[in-house]
């Protein structure tokens, strides 16, 4: 399986006969240009191609009214000048004789992505289509949107599918309103929309954009917006939209599939967004998306007006659909005054409805120090800076930006897993390599003599192991590893991985440890590590660089937990390298680890090493597809979704036959920690009960948050 691109070259001929500077910007170079740059990347050529085909009407007709269709169908016959009496009687829309072969080419292309996730052909892709759609209604073309393109997937996958929950995630930089009034009373669907709103004075100028408009009858709750009342929005946030509002009422709904509705008018330099996100913003939403949902992401254009922008902005989503690294974000990660207020405000609107967004103490309250001493909010770049987007042309920062975007090169190997007791069955996936290699011997007794500990025999083998990943990582040869660890020298295994990482050229190195496993002393506190410490006994803040939280007891809160805390202070830090430890009495589930370590790859361009405690136990379990390892992620199910005091909730349909690794007893009863690593792309669905959620502590996030702007959504 890989990624699908869907494109047909006839998509270009639609394009504007008349002078309407509105419309304008909607081209035929939005496609070729963007095109021109997936092939100079390569990215093109390791995309499975599909060539688009029409929507049938019938499919149309899942979404449009009949006399719609054929009223767009009989502009194939008309003249210039009726076609543009036609569009004008329409919210910024231009017809051309060409028009509804290429929107049917679009809707079409939305379709066949669908099938091809759905049945397996492919694991994720985007169709690269104009006109876009999410504007459009059941019977009027609206704001360059003839049929909505992502509401027809959504209904066809649906029908055709049987899929009873499907999430669309628009980034598009305006409301699209027509996704929204499709499925505003339906909650199979959940639609969530962040857009340039400026407390209405922005197109479409729609009341029912705001926080408050949740959704209709049964499908309130299902609607979420997120208003951006002010322009100049950026990297951090976007990711605070993310991580604090999206994710986890995503995770609360459990998606079968996600669709996006992929506009990049909401990249920096664009003229209708006029927002400062850049290009490797949107690998780094689209990895988080692809947590959800085994994978099954299909995006579908939408708007972006910048060339440059948006051709690059579409590079960095297909390379993250091909599971490339993503580049580290650029500027400070602290979120806009204004982002916070949206925040908080779509949090209050949907806590009804959410358990994952109801807070256990009052709504949080914003630091008064980003007030005037009028009172009322000031609109702040990160750092302190006034916003003042229009000041700088909008062309000359984006080329700057681009010319310092880090490409990371994907190494040549994905994934690494270094296991003394591998030949007893366990099969690995054709692109993870059973890494046999160790540190020189000399210099990993070098490094036991820190530890009495690692002079034993099975502790300095692993050890020897642990740097050679390491090395291996740091050096750009793998993306990430895994390796099992004795777990009396669990401690003392991490302790020398965090000096070593510092020591061979990690700038920024994070560590998240779960379980018994303390923060040496000694570790300087100079900046470049980060410590957090997940089973703590309190919500405390140790030093700026080392925090420390207590284990939910539901997953739920776990995941809670590491949205709200683990994640905004990883993004925070920036790290180049992450540590993942799960020490002696780490409490997590194996996919729990798994979950933990699928995220953590994202802010840190994948560079992440699991040092794993194996104790002996069973693994029972198939050999993980092909792109099952870290490229892929755990599909939240039953056994993520766990109950109070350990129930894993309702049994599961029994796993397919595969290999297996035994322990002296023979115990086959679970799945073992390494399998659930590597088997990261599994697929299932479950709805977990609501009340197994629980918010994370908020003195958690008062504790951590004077040190870190990017806990202040919640603070």
């Amino acid at each position: 399986m890989g990624t699908a691109l869907v494109y047909h070259e006839d998509m270009k001929e639609a394009r504007l006969l008349w002078e309407d500077p509105e419309c304008e910007i909607e081209s035929p170079e939005r496609l070729t240009t963007t095109l021109e740059c997936l092939q100079q990347r390569g990215l093109e050529q390791r995309c499975l191609r599909l060539t688009a085909q029409e929507a049938s009407e019938a499919e149309l007709g899942l979404v449009h009214s009949s006399e719609y269709v054929a009223l767009l169908r009989g502009t194939q016959a008309l003249g210039t000048g009726e076609l543009q009496v036609l569009s004008g009687q329409y919210d910024a829309i231009y017809f051309h004789p060409s028009t509804f072969h290429c929107a049917r080419l679009a809707a079409g292309a939305g379709l066949q992505l669908v099938d091809a996730v759905l049945t397996g052909a492919v694991h994720n892709g985007l169709a690269l289509v104009r006109p876009p759609g999410h504007h459009s209604q059941r019977a009027a073309a609206n704001g360059f949107c003839v049929f909505n393109n992502v509401a027809i997937a959504a209904k066809h996958a649906q029908q055709k599918h049987g899929l009873h929950r499907i999430l669309i995630v628009d980034w598009d930089v305006h409301h699209g309103q027509g996704v929204q009034y499709i499925f505003e009373d339906d909650p199979s669907v959940l639609y969530f929309s962040w857009h340039r709103y400026e407390h209405g004075r922005f197109w479409p100028y729609l009341r029912e954009s705001d926080a408050d408009a949740v959704g209709q009858g049964q499908g309130r709750g299902f609607t979420v917006n997120l208003p951006w009342n002010q322009v100049g929005m950026g990297n951090a946030d976007y990711m605070a939209a993310f991580l604090h509002v999206l994710l986890p009422v995503a995770f609360e709904f459990d998606p079968e599939l996600v669709l996006v509705a992929a506009g990049f008018d909401s990249a920096i330099g664009d003229p209708e967004g006029q927002m400062q996100a850049t290009p490797e913003c949107f690998a780094h939403l689209t990895q988080l998306l692809q947590v959800l949902a085994g994978g099954r992401v299909c995006a579908m254009l939408e708007g972006g007006y910048h060339l440059e922008s948006l051709s690059q902005s579409v590079c960095m989503m297909v390379q993250a659909l091909l599971g490339d690294p993503a580049p580290p974000l650029s500027g400070p990660m602290e979120p806009h005054h204004s982002a916070l207020e949206s925040i908080q405000s779509v949090r209050a609107a949907q806590a009804p409805h959410w358990t994952s967004l109801q807070q256990q103490s009052p709504a949080p309250i914003l630091s008064p120090s980003t007030h005037s001493p009028e009172g009322r909010p000031l609109s702040l770049l990160p750092g302190g800076s006034e916003l003042k987007t229009a000041a700088a042309p909008a062309a000359a920062a984006l080329s700057s930006l681009l010319d310092q975007l880090c490409l990371w090169p994907t190494p040549p190997v994905r994934t690494a897993v270094a296991l003394t007791s591998l030949g007893t069955g366990l099969v690995l996936p054709p692109d993870v390599l059973h890494e046999e290699g160790s540190a020189p011997q000399e210099e990993t007794q070098a490094w036991a003599r820190l530890h009495k500990v690692l002079a034993k025999d099975e502790a300095l083998t692993a050890l020897g192991k642990v740097l050679y990943l390491l090395d291996g990582i740091l050096d750009g040869q793998m993306s990430n590893g895994i390796a099992a660890i004795p777990a009396p020298a669990a401690a003392a295994t991490l302790d020398v991985a965090v000096r070593r990482g510092l020591s061979q050229g990690a700038q920024r190195l994070l560590c998240v440890a779960v379980g018994q496993l303390d923060r040496p002393s000694d570790l300087a506190e100079d900046g470049r590590n980060l410590w957090v410490n997940i089973r703590g006994k309190e919500a405390t803040a140790l030093s700026m660089f080392h925090v420390s939280v207590p284990l939910p007891e539901t997953t739920g809160g776990f995941l809670n937990c590491v949205l709200a805390l683990v994640l905004p202070l990883a993004y925070g830090f920036q790290p180049d390298l992450v540590l993942l430890a799960l020490g002696p009495a780490h409490g997590l589930q194996d996919p729990q680890a798994a979950l933990l370590a699928a995220l953590l790859r994202v802010p840190a361009g994948s560079r992440v090493l699991a040092l794993v405690d194996v104790r002996v136990h069973t693994t029972a379990c198939r050999s993980p597809g092909p792109d099952a390892a870290w490229g892929g992620t755990p599909q939240p199910g039953p056994f993520l979704y766990g109950f109070p005091g350990g129930h894993a909730g309702p049994d599961v349909p029994e796993r397919a036959a595969g290999a297996t690794v035994e322990d002296a007893a023979g115990d086959r009863s679970r799945l073992s920690t390494v399998t659930w690593l590597l088997e990261i792309s599994r697929v299932g669905g479950f709805i977990p009960p609501k009340q197994h959620y629980e918010p994370v502590p908020q003195e958690s996030i008062v504790k951590h948050s004077p040190a870190h702007h990017c806990l202040r959504p919640l603070s």
